[in-house]
């Protein structure tokens, strides 16, 4: 029988998280589905533990690959689905067990061709929803799915600016159940880290959503995102960062010129530049970034100066902000380095605090 649902689960040395994730999956009070484990090349003990599952169950099939990354393995995954509608999930995360059947029977009764729900940060010590702030339910159709969700996910306008923390929310792969067609009839894969550095999912929902007519939003967090070992661009110094994400913006631009997008899917993609100072900065003061001080303010210093991004600020609504992010983002539109720094460094003490 034809699965309903064929979930993807990219699996790289994850051992210590693996069984806690299928586990949930094999839980699903949907039935009807195929569970798709791609190792990616794991030199640790995850490979066995798929081999375990997949022995006891006939719903789960591995495959076995070289390391190639994420999208690498995503994109594997989405070689082999059967299943009428796809989702995916990250190995060190797992879902209610109701997920896959809640947004399954979503997309049957509202002929939704993407559903997604919101989702929990799971910090180990304590967890926190995301909070979208819409109604209980969301729908678009036609039109509106490309005006709407897909301009949203190149980029925020008006009073979007003011939550930039929410840029990459709606962005999620796994938060969503995709039809299988929509992804497999449009040749639609994942790109590689290597190119982009981050936002893999949001470029991929990017050209996803320009091809669906129909989508619903559920305001129930089914999902539970691990973030103990998360390996984010504020964790971790990644040199080539600023290259990477000017090559998405390029990628991106190529996309809207391609398809003849309106004005304000550009406009969205500068302000995405300007709130992606912050991530830029984040991983310029990393403290595995071993550089001096003063080559940290020199890095800041020249991305303030880029054209490419003095071009998007000077587009930039200061007015949307609230009077925190305000401030942050009057620096970087006046091109103040030393005043960016400061508040980089006082906006990552918060962070950790808030964690």
């Amino acid at each position: 029988m034809k699965p309903k649902v064929s979930i993807i689960v990219p699996v790289f040395n994850v051992e210590k998280y693996l069984s806690r994730c299928l586990n949930s999956l094999l839980n699903q009070s949907l039935g009807e589905i195929e569970i798709i484990v791609v190792n990616d090349g794991s030199t640790d003990s995850s490979l066995d533990i798929m081999k375990n599952f997949e022995a006891k169950d006939d719903r789960i099939k591995v495959i076995n690959k070289r390391n190639g990354g994420v999208s690498s393995a995503r994109n594997k995954g989405l070689t082999a689905v059967t299943g009428e509608f796809i989702g995916f999930v990250d190995p060190d995360d797992w879902v209610d067990e109701n997920m896959y059947e809640s947004l399954f029977k979503t997309a049957i009764e509202n002929k939704a061709e993407i559903v997604m729900c919101s989702y929990i940060r799971e910090f180990g010590s304590h967890s926190k929803e995301k909070s979208f702030n819409t109604a209980d339910k969301v729908f678009y159709y036609g039109d509106e799915v490309r005006t709407k969700m897909m301009r949203r996910l190149v980029g925020p306008l008006n009073e979007e600016i003011g939550t930039p923390e929410l840029l990459d929310a709606w962005g999620t792969v796994w938060s969503k159940l995709y039809r299988a067609d929509l992804i497999l009839n449009n040749g639609l894969c994942f790109t590689d880290l290597k190119d982009i550095g981050t936002n893999e999912d949001s470029l991929f929902n990017v050209q996803v959503f320009y091809y669906a007519n129909s989508f619903c939003f559920i305001n129930k967090p089914y999902y539970h995102y691990w973030r103990v070992n998360e390996g984010s661009v504020t964790t971790g110094h990644k040199p080539a960062l600023f290259e990477q994400w000017f090559n998405l913006y390029n990628i991106l631009e190529t996309f809207l010129e391609e398809k003849e997008m309106e004005t304000e899917f550009y406009h969205a993609l500068n302000n995405r530049v300007c709130l992606n100072i912050l991530g830029l900065g984040l991983n310029t003061i990393s403290k595995s970034n071993q550089s001096p001080i003063g080559v940290k303010i020199d890095h800041l210093r020249s991305y303030l100066n880029d054209e490419r991004i003095k071009r998007s600020f000077k587009q930039l609504e200061l007015s949307s902000l609230p009077i925190v992010w305000k401030a942050f983002y009057f620096c970087a539109k006046a091109r103040l380095p030393l005043g960016l720094y400061l508040m980089l460094m006082s906006i990552e003490s918060l962070r950790k605090l808030r964690r």
